[in-house]
């Protein structure tokens, strides 16, 4: 697993300026993981390293697991993007296979059995989903240029759209 991402903490009573330690806390938690994963073993993976580390008082709620997906990078799909990518913006995108488990592209991949690509519009500093998450504007003019060229290229593909 990778990527830990804590979502929401809370701890305690709300009581402003009170300086006890509290007897309780809460924290909301989002696991990122790779294919293969096992996401039937995900609650008992976690509870286990709980009581390793002497925390069995913490307790533990899986509330939704969402398959990760991946891509090889030697699709002809992935060749066709990074071409399309490349001669839009000029540079060469870097590809990361993995989809880590968050969005439901299980759907389309697994189920459908369709190859996907994302492409993140980000840079390494934009503190995604944190409280000072940003996006720049040469992120965002550069991000609606890229999918505007995606989609121009896959409209001018010839005969059936498979690269």
């Amino acid at each position: 697993m990778y990527g830990r991402v804590v979502g929401t903490v809370r701890t305690g009573r709300d009581i402003p300026d009170h300086s006890a330690i509290p007897g309780t806390a809460h924290a909301d938690v989002q696991l990122r993981f790779v294919v293969g994963t096992d996401r039937q073993k995900l609650e008992q993976t976690i509870r286990a390293h709980l009581d390793a580390h002497a925390f069995p008082m913490v307790e533990v709620e899986l509330l939704q697991a969402v398959p990760a997906t991946r891509l090889s990078p030697d699709s002809p799909w992935v060749h066709w993007a990074t071409a399309s990518l490349h001669r839009t913006t000029g540079k060469p995108p870097a590809i990361l296979p993995n989809l880590g488990g968050t969005l439901p592209n299980d759907a389309f991949a697994d189920i459908l059995g369709l190859p996907t690509v994302w492409v993140p519009h980000s840079h390494p500093s934009c503190a995604q989903h944190a409280p000072d998450e940003h996006l720049l504007g040469t992120v965002a003019r550069e991000a609606l240029a890229i999918m505007a060229g995606l989609f121009w290229d896959l409209g001018e593909s010839p005969g059936s759209m498979c690269p």
